[in-house]
């Protein structure tokens, strides 16, 4: 059985900030994508309620990224869609937060961004996860034709 906390910390090379699950797993049972809590321990909204934080994954993610895959994304992927993935995003971080909850909340749909697109990692982890992203879909879609 995986320690959840011990793999976490040595993943991400410190103490999470916040309440998460694993709700993605690799074949030995380690932690490939986190679903956060909307609020860190300090009570500061966490934008990100997906995190890619397996290792072979997250390095996949970056050299995608790193080859200008996000500007490839923009262009690739009807903006329409992009802001129906953010605004469905948004939707289920905001139905998270605690009852009552009259604190400051987290803003913006995945990564925290509002338009475009941020972060492939974070839709990556989304779509991971099981959601109908389709910068996700774009995302293993490149990473699938990168290992051929």
């Amino acid at each position: 059985m995986v320690d959840d906390l011990a793999a976490v910390r040595e993943l991400l090379g410190r103490e999470p900030e916040g309440a998460f699950e694993v709700v993605v797993r690799d074949a030995s049972g380690g932690p490939i994508v986190l679903r956060n809590a909307p609020l860190l321990r300090n009570g500061r909204p966490m934008p990100t309620r997906y995190w890619l934080v397996g290792r072979r994954e997250t390095q996949a993610v970056s050299r995608l990224e790193a080859a200008g895959g996000v500007r490839r994304a923009e262009a690739e992927i009807d903006p329409v869609l992009v802001a129906d993935a953010h605004r469905r995003y948004a939707i289920e971080r905001e139905a998270a937060l605690p009852a009552g909850h009259t604190g400051h909340r987290p803003t913006g749909g995945v990564a925290g961004t509002r338009v475009g697109i941020k972060c492939l990692h974070a839709h990556y982890a989304w779509f991971l996860a099981g959601a109908d992203d389709p910068i996700g879909s774009w995302v293993a879609q490149h990473l699938a034709e990168d290992a051929t």
